[in-house]
Parts: structure tokens; sequence; C-alpha cells
């Protein structure tokens, strides 16, 4: 199984979950979506990463839903691979309540780096990752899996970096536990240049149903 490089997969989701071109076209662009405060990023090294996961990992399953109640983002996954140029792709813009996980890694609950990645907007409007950046540490993600399972994981971080920073080892690194990884464009906006950096929400297992 071919599994994308940290820092193609870095790249792709610096640039390619969408520009905000609806935002110029609304007039919306003094509304941008929220972006974390400093509050809730880690809290310092090794914050938040107990050795041991807080729930048992599970055997691989594909994921088939994700559900954040508290920004009511409830949506299905479709599998994400590779593009020509070996880089990772995205969900199809068009389709905005859509996300998608990259399926040539880690499933969600098995030990390991999950990563699931959706837009922020498309060319109509906000699209289902919109709200990420008000996610706070604590909230609940949950992913319906394909051999009926429910992992849930718990938010340990929540975090805004810049496209020619981006910390790519932080966020696609392997991990000892299962954790999840949501992420869309972010990072403030630019008229020129669209979304300059991603949200990412860091999140580990602590229940399965």
């Amino acid at each position: 199984m071919r599994r994308v490089g940290n820092a193609a997969m870095a790249g792709v989701t610096a640039v390619a979950l969408w520009t905000g071109a609806w935002l110029l076209r609304s007039g919306a662009e003094t509304h941008p979506p929220p972006q974390p405060s400093a509050a809730q990023a880690h809290a310092g090294r090794g914050a938040g990463r107990p050795a041991a996961p807080d729930a048992p990992a599970l055997p691989p399953s594909p994921p088939d839903r994700i559900r954040i109640p508290a920004i009511r983002v409830d949506a299905p996954l479709t599998g994400l691979g590779l593009t020509p140029s070996g880089s990772l792709d995205v969900p199809p813009a068009a389709r905005e309540n859509l996300a998608g996980w990259y399926e040539a890694g880690t499933t969600p609950g098995e030990t390991g780096t999950a990563i699931v990645a959706g837009h922020v907007d498309n060319a109509d409007g906000p699209a289902v990752f919109y709200r990420l950046g008000a996610l706070r540490k604590g909230a609940a993600i949950e992913v319906d899996r394909r051999d009926g399972t429910v992992a849930v994981f718990t938010v340990h971080a929540v975090e805004v970096h810049g496209a020619r920073n981006f910390p790519d080892e932080k966020v696609y690194g392997a991990s000892a536990r299962p954790e999840l990884r949501v992420i869309t464009c972010g990072g403030g906006y630019s008229r020129t240049t669209g979304y300059q950096g991603n949200v990412v929400v860091f999140a580990h297992l602590t229940d399965t149903r």
C-alpha cells in the first residue's frame, strides 16, 4: 500500500481545500471562518499525549461518516488517494457536505494517526468544515466505521498553521495510540492568494460504541 509523504500531504492541505472565492463574490470577506485561539493549542511539549491510549485501539476498518456535534457537522466520508503527481487528493469541492479520509493510511480508531480533510468553503458558500476553527478542547468527534463500531475521539488541541511553515511531522507523524487529525483551510485570508494555511484539530480515541 503506497503512503503519501508528509511533505506532500502538507503542501496539498495548505493550498487545495478551497480559496475563498465566495467571500469575494458575496462581500463577506470581513467575516471569514472562525480561527482557534491560542488557548486551544497544545499546552506544551507532550501535553495531552499520554503514553497509552485512553481507549483500546480498534482493528482496521474504513470509516463511513464523521460527526462533530459541537459545530453541527454530520457528513459522509469518501476515500482520498493520490493525484498523478503523488500528492494527497481532496474531496470534490462541489459537494459541500462531504469530507475525505486518507485511505492508504491509518483508519480512524486503529493505532496511529488517521487523517480527515474537508473544504472550508466552495464557490457557493461555507462547506463541511467551515466552523472547524471554533472547536474547543474536550469536544467529541464520532466516526462511524464500516465494521459497525463508532470510534469516539476527544479533542486535545486545535491549532492554525501557516502554509510556509506547516509542521508536517507534528500533524502527520506516527502515534503510539489511536489519534485523529481533522484539517481544513484557515490561517487568515488574502484577496489575492486565498487562505494562508490550515486549521488542524488534534484528537485521540477515548471511547468505542
